[in-house]
């Protein structure tokens, strides 16, 4: 638990539309038992919302943190947060609190992959990496082979309504810090900073040039000598297609379609 003693939510400051707000302005009715997920598409793009990702299990923190500790009569907890890697393992959160490793969960680059292991981990508040939306549609029923469009994301609709049930707040970002069109800034602090400065370093599987590059993209997210990352309100559907990086119908969903 990296974070208990190094940040609180109140260390963070937050605007909506130009406004000072409290963090459960940007996710109303935030509570204990919510489960926030990043999808990351791109070597270490989780930096670009790791300001949000901090501020987050900090409050997570809050609602325990008189009961905190590893004594046999403390609480020893994580939040059940989680950032899913498209493709390939794309940074280590170990230093953000991230833990165990199951939360980093690698997963297929496919837009019906994704989004079944987002509703597998009972996301209720997604970050989505910001991208040109890609067309989407829902299954009903067996399509023919030949009428799959490869323009078109395929999803089976049952996959879309438990993330709709569920999923409470989406929102883009971008691995830069500067969504486009941004609504929401988060102002992080120094202690934050270490942390992530720490997960980069860490990442075994990144290059000494990968790891300068995304240090010093953090450090060119500062504003009046703060950390801060814009984020852009969105609509689930618009979430829904920015998961992947392709839009293939692969053979997984291809199977689900020849049992419908």
């Amino acid at each position: 638990m990296h974070t208990t003693d190094l940040i609180r939510t109140s260390d963070f400051a937050f605007e909506l539309d130009g406004q000072p707000v409290s963090f459960e302005q940007i996710f109303p009715g935030f509570h204990a038992a919510d489960r926030v997920g990043i999808v990351v598409r791109d070597s270490g793009g989780s930096i670009g919302a790791s300001g949000l990702l901090a501020a987050s299990i900090a409050k997570f923190y809050d609602f325990y943190r008189e009961h905190l500790g590893n004594g046999p009569d403390k609480l020893r907890i994580y939040p059940d947060y989680y950032v899913f890697h498209v493709g390939i393992r794309h940074l280590d959160h170990y230093w953000m609190d991230i833990w165990p490793p199951h939360k980093e969960v690698v997963v297929g680059d496919e837009p019906e992959l994704v989004l079944e292991a987002i509703n597998d981990r009972g996301i209720t508040r997604l970050l989505v990496q910001d991208a040109v939306p890609y067309q989407a549609a829902a299954l009903y029923e067996p399509i023919p082979e030949e009428s799959i469009d490869p323009e078109c994301a395929l999803f089976l609709q049952e996959t879309i309504s438990s993330a709709e049930k569920r999923i409470l707040t989406s929102l883009a970002y971008s691995p830069s810090g500067r969504t486009r069109d941004g609504d929401i800034r988060v102002r992080s602090t120094q202690a934050a900073e270490n942390l992530v400065a720490a997960s980069i370093r860490g990442t075994e599987n990144l290059s000494t040039e990968c790891k300068e590059r995304l240090l010093a993209s953090r450090l060119a997210m500062a504003e009046d000598r703060r950390i801060t990352e814009t984020y852009r309100r969105i609509a689930l559907g618009s979430a829904l297609c920015m998961l992947a990086n392709s839009i293939r119908t692969g053979v997984v969903t291809r199977g689900y379609m020849a049992k419908m």
